[in-house]
């Protein structure tokens, strides 16, 4: 296959995984994981947006130590990349939401990370002759790839379990509710098109007459959401619009 065609069928790929992440569901704290079927490590080429835009901000660590980090930045940038057809999970700060929620939500999998961050970049070096943060795009997508083949030795489980839970997570962190660390800039409901959540929908509206304007608002800036407890729970005792 020419580089042309390889060009061609990641952008493709990139442009199907959108799709199926669709608007549904844009506005919880996770994408389900099982909407999406198995592909490989969405490569591209390097950004077309000049280094000023795609310079991620780089938030301080809160679970992960700093190599670690590192990595876990590098894979995420690769997985769904900043590229001509807009931002991808670096810009939305994916690797962040996860280093965030292994200190919370997702601390079950940190020894998995850890073992597994370790993992890729040994066997980088092994493969490729650098840590996994400083190989190039084409280099670091075909590290992916092994992964997710399974071709990849010295994983705790096996490579493409862990290849599966970083994408999962990639995923959830770019395309999530920003309150839960993610999504920055509301950059990911941009790139799909999901414009907010509505209390009211019109005709129009339904309708995408005009095209929706984003909210670029948090379902948590609303009152009838709360921070404390979900509002299943105020809905429970008879209370609609939470605390």
């Amino acid at each position: 296959m020419t580089k042309r065609a390889d060009d061609v069928k990641a952008v493709l790929s990139r442009r199907d995984l959108l799709k199926r992440v669709g608007i549904v569901g844009a506005a919880a704290a996770a994408v389900p994981v099982d909407a999406f079927a198995s592909s490989a490590a969405l490569a591209v080429p390097p950004a077309a947006f000049p280094p000023a835009q795609v310079q991620a901000r780089r938030e301080p660590l809160e679970t992960l130590a700093a190599a670690e980090a590192d990595t876990l930045e590098a894979i995420v940038a690769r997985l769904i990349p900043t590229d001509e057809h807009g931002p991808g999970a670096a810009e939305a700060r994916a690797a962040h939401y996860i280093d965030r929620a292994l200190g919370g939500a997702l601390a079950a999998s940190l020894d998995a990370y850890r073992t597994g961050l370790a993992a890729v970049d040994a066997y980088a070096r092994g493969t490729r002759g650098a840590s996994f943060d400083r190989l190039s795009a084409r280099d670091q997508d075909g590290v992916l790839n092994d992964m997710e083949t399974n071709i990849a030795t010295g994983f705790a489980t096996d490579a493409v379990t862990f290849f599966n839970l970083v994408r999962a997570h990639t995923i959830q962190g770019t395309f999530c509710d920003p309150y839960y660390g993610g999504n920055a800039n509301f950059v990911g409901w941009d790139l799909i098109g999901y414009p907010g959540i509505r209390l009211a929908v019109s005709g129009n509206d339904q309708r995408l007459e005009p095209r929706l304007k984003p909210t670029h608002r948090s379902a948590y800036d609303h009152e009838m959401f709360s921070r404390k407890r979900p509002a299943r729970a105020s809905l429970e005792r008879g209370t609609p619009h939470g605390d």
